[in-house]
């Protein structure tokens, strides 16, 4: 069926559906309701394994249902939010439920839209890959379009995962490349700030005090780089005087293959990425 015999979702008035209320889920619930993008009442999840995931959307008033069906039946929008193990089985249960006038989003790592719209049934899907900073607003999502969805289907999703954050549109055969960076690189920056503190601690400064600045100074060099348009190079160049502290300190990260340490991370955990998506 062509895209364009699909119903339009109605952007002013659609509910939105979790399948899996994880901590990703919550994230973009919590984003969509505090930046005022979807009011509470018209999202839902069910709660199966863990009743501890009840709380977090209780508290933001989402309405919490029995089961997975309920919510898709109630939705005209529905996330897969499920760990990537589990997602064939809960779309192909709810299978019989997933019509052609609903939009269906996956944020499941490494579940591939042509396995998704085969086991669906229809091609009106949509995958995501976002980042934990989505649980304070600051995600780096990507997303691709399936076979069916419209233009109007993306820029609904794009307007629902910049609620908490950033995102763009690729290919997906990129989409490993994106999880090697994005995906993963939080935890890379995480390293890199304990690593700054420890440095922070050794030269002589409280924990604390060098826990906030390491943190801090990563924040707003990531918000130069980001707002200045700058090249990276530049601001690094602009910082660093002749015959100063900083380039003396830029030295010892050369010396230590700093750059091309990064680089072999990302390019491990994209080949990972690979591995994980054909097994």
């Amino acid at each position: 069926m062509e895209a364009t015999q699909f119903l339009a979702i109605q952007t002013e008035t659609y509910k939105l559906g979790f399948i899996g209320a994880g901590k990703m889920a919550e994230s973009i619930a919590k984003g969509a309701v505090q930046s005022g993008f979807l009011p509470p009442p018209r999202i839902s999840t069910s709660i199966h394994s863990n009743p501890a995931r009840r709380h977090p959307f209780d508290s933001l008033g989402v309405k919490v249902l029995p089961q997975n069906r309920n919510v898709v039946e109630e939705s005209d929008v529905v996330i897969f939010s499920v760990k990537p193990q589990v997602v064939r089985d809960v779309v192909l249960e709810l299978r019989p439920l997933l019509t052609k006038d609903k939009l269906l989003v996956s944020i499941a790592a490494g579940t591939k839209l042509k396995d998704l719209q085969e086991w669906a049934g229809h091609s009106r899907f949509i995958r995501v890959v976002p980042n934990t900073p989505s649980a304070v607003g600051e995600a780096a999502s990507v997303m691709c379009l399936g076979g069916a969805a419209t233009e109007e289907d993306g820029e609904l999703v794009a307007k629902l995962f910049g609620s908490v954050g950033k995102i763009w549109r690729a290919d997906e055969k990129l989409f490993d490349a994106i999880v090697g960076l994005s995906g993963s690189g939080p935890a890379y920056i995480y390293l890199a700030i304990e690593a700054l503190a420890d440095g922070g601690v050794a030269a002589g400064l409280p924990r604390e005090l060098a826990m906030g600045l390491a943190s801090q100074t990563v924040l707003g060099a990531a918000s130069m780089a980001s707002k200045t348009g700058k090249h990276p190079g530049q601001l690094k160049d602009d910082v660093a005087s002749p015959g100063g502290t900083t380039i003396a300190g830029i030295h010892e990260l050369e010396k230590g293959g700093f750059r091309g340490t990064l680089m072999n991370a990302v390019a491990a955990a994209a080949k990972r990425s690979r591995e994980l998506s054909q097994s």
